[in-house]
């Protein structure tokens, strides 16, 4: 499976994601952060539908709290996991392989959390904006390498290349990618290049200038 893992800057459309599945046929499915869709679930879904790509990430119901929600859209455009934050870790079948995702903080503050013992393939941490500070990255990057080395799964994450977290003047964007033994694929820190990761090879290309 070929996965484009996005790092877009914050905006009210998708005007990101439409270039990236136009620049990048192809692919198999596009990752990309917390939160980034919005309200524009439709839009996606036709976004899916037209172009054959699993969709993976976040979006938003602004008049609900918690506002954030994890997202999977199938190659048709239909809907195949929608789960609101900090509820239990859910696990779908795309593509081949046992998908979960963790969104944002619940890294750290829950973890994944399944009444079932999962065993997924690959879990993808969704994050809203950057690291507030190194020691931030550090911690988030060690949480998901243990997490890859306990679930024996692949664990990939991705923020946005922009936002700063509540009061911060300090925003560190991250992406990440560790192997089911927790060894590490790649870690980028501040440098938002969309990045190809084959989950069969583990070979990962960064496309673009730093």
């Amino acid at each position: 499976m070929k996965i484009l893992m996005l790092q877009p800057r914050l905006e009210n459309t998708l005007s990101q994601l439409r270039e990236t599945l136009h620049d990048y046929p192809g692919i198999d499915a596009v990752v990309f952060p917390e939160g980034y869709l919005n309200e524009n679930v439709e839009a996606a879904r036709t976004l899916a539908r037209q172009h054959g790509v699993i969709l993976i990430g976040g979006y938003r119901k602004l008049q609900e709290r918690p506002k954030d929600q994890a997202i999977i859209v199938g190659r048709s455009g239909e809907i195949v996991m929608d789960r609101v934050k900090y509820s239990d870790t859910a696990f779908v079948s795309q593509g081949g392989l046992t998908i979960g995702i963790v969104l944002c903080d619940e890294l750290v503050l829950q973890g994944v959390r399944s009444e079932e013992a999962p065993s997924p393939d690959l879990i993808v941490h969704c994050i809203g904006v950057g690291m507030f500070s190194k020691e931030q990255f550090d911690e988030w990057t060690a949480a998901a390498q243990q997490i890859a080395r306990t679930y024996r799964t692949c664990m990939i994450g991705v923020s946005h290349a922009d936002g700063f977290y509540r009061d911060s003047t300090i925003s560190i964007p991250i992406a990440y990618a560790f192997d089911r033994e927790g060894n590490v694929i790649f870690l980028a820190e501040n440098d938002t290049r969309p990045r190809l990761w084959d989950t069969v090879s583990n070979e990962v290309i960064a496309y673009g200038e730093l």
